[in-house]
């Protein structure tokens, strides 16, 4: 059997490392080529020394000329930036992109690689928050095939295989709620940033786990799936599962419900992208249902989570709308993260923004807004600036609103 070539985009990230951990399992069946980091310079300069990659990018000229001091290796190509990080993805040997790194900075090189036809393994949520019909554009005139990664939409994925597009009556995202599913709306305004940074289940990054105490995570995550499955946000729900064992289900017109599900490990929805479509016997902990017991699921309670209503109105004006939320989310969540502003001025901020986007309110007007105007937003995503300057133009009226 041939190895796979695999390039990991964002290598020392939790994606990176979970991908790395699979090819240790099975090195008859993958083989790494190209790697990226943007800091851990050290940390990829040992995987560099044991996985032999032929091309490495990391963030600056600094770093790459340490790498070339340090390393061993002479078949060794290293480059920097963002222009090599698109070189990577675009040119390294590789069957495979893995598109690992987090937030809008990984956008370019997961185009870059759609556009020379690479088959993309999707941790990068982001690119289709921002570029979702573009991406998936350009995927259908080079043949690149996208694998989402996330696994919630590697669940709805693996659910719909061997059924008809056409039978689907809904696709169900599932949500663990967070740290607040349990805490009453009346309660919300007594919230602390250590309260929001206690997620129930895992421990993630800072931003991320606020965009999970906001459920703008699950937000963002239907505005993928919209994308990824083609589907109308009316046929996409989201539901509360506080065990995150069903990762998420399909609904057919016959009244079938088909789910995945297993223990919350990341290394299982990569590995079903990596030997797609085959399975791997991969080293992980198994579910046991009956030590499980039970498995629950709540409805979403509005008034809790404002943020996953306004992703949700996002997708459904589409054009630039899901970019400039994204924006603003990440300019938000950081002046959260600052002690700027309390738990529920993240949504307030939020939806002031939106509805500055889609001029709806001329009330708006005593906000003190950026001098960024709406003309200055495209009104559709046809390239990447597009989507760049959309995400660009949200992060700066929420920072007019901060201010």
């Amino acid at each position: 059997m041939q190895r796979q070539r695999l390039t990991i985009l964002g290598s020392t990230g939790s994606i990176g490392t979970s991908t790395l951990d699979i090819v240790r399992q099975f090195p008859e069946r993958f083989h790494v080529t190209a790697l990226s980091c943007r800091n851990r310079v050290r940390e990829l300069a040992e995987q560099i020394q044991e996985f032999r990659p032929q091309m490495v990018c990391v963030g600056t000229a600094e770093q790459a000329q340490w790498l070339v001091d340090h390393i061993v290796q002479e078949d060794l190509q290293v480059v920097y930036g963002e222009d090599g990080l698109v070189h990577v993805a675009a040119e390294a040997e590789s069957d495979l992109v893995v598109a690992g790194i987090v937030g809008a900075a990984g956008l370019r090189s997961t185009y870059a690689a759609v556009e020379a036809g690479r088959n993309i393994a999707l941790a990068n949520k982001e690119t289709m928050v921002l570029a979702g019909e573009l991406i998936l554009s350009k995927a259908a005139s080079t043949g690149s095939i996208i694998l989402p990664v996330d696994s919630e939409h590697n669940a709805i994925f693996q659910s719909l295989v061997g059924h008809r597009s056409e039978d689907i009556e809904k696709i169900i995202l599932t949500a663990s709620g967070g740290p607040f599913r349990d805490t009453p709306f009346s309660e919300f305004s007594k919230i602390t940033l250590q309260d929001a940074l206690r997620h129930p289940n895992w421990e993630m990054g800072n931003k991320i786990t606020i965009d999970s105490a906001t459920m703008m995570n699950k937000g963002l995550e239907v505005i993928e799936a919209r994308w990824l499955f083609d589907l109308p946000v009316k046929q996409i729900e989201v539901v509360i599962h506080r065990e995150s064992i069903v990762h998420s289900l399909v609904a057919y017109s016959d009244g079938s419900f088909i789910a995945q599900l297993g223990l919350p490990d990341m290394r299982t929805p990569i590995a079903y992208c990596l030997a797609y479509p085959e399975r791997v016997p991969l080293r992980v902990p198994k579910l046991n249902l009956a030590e499980i017991g039970k498995l629950h699921f709540e409805p979403v309670v509005p008034e809790k989570y404002p943020c996953l209503e306004l992703a949700m109105q996002a997708a459904h004006c589409g054009g630039a709308a899901p970019a400039v939320l994204n924006g603003a989310n990440e300019a938000v969540v950081e002046a959260y993260l600052q002690g700027q502003i309390h738990f529920l001025d993240i949504s307030r901020i939020l939806k002031a923004v939106m509805k500055h986007y889609v001029n709806q309110s001329d009330s708006l007007k005593i906000l003190s807004f950026s001098d960024a105007v709406r003309e200055d937003v495209p009104n559709a995503i046809r390239s990447i600036d597009d989507a760049l300057l959309a995400d660009q133009w949200g992060r700066q009226q929420a920072a007019g609103l901060l201010q």
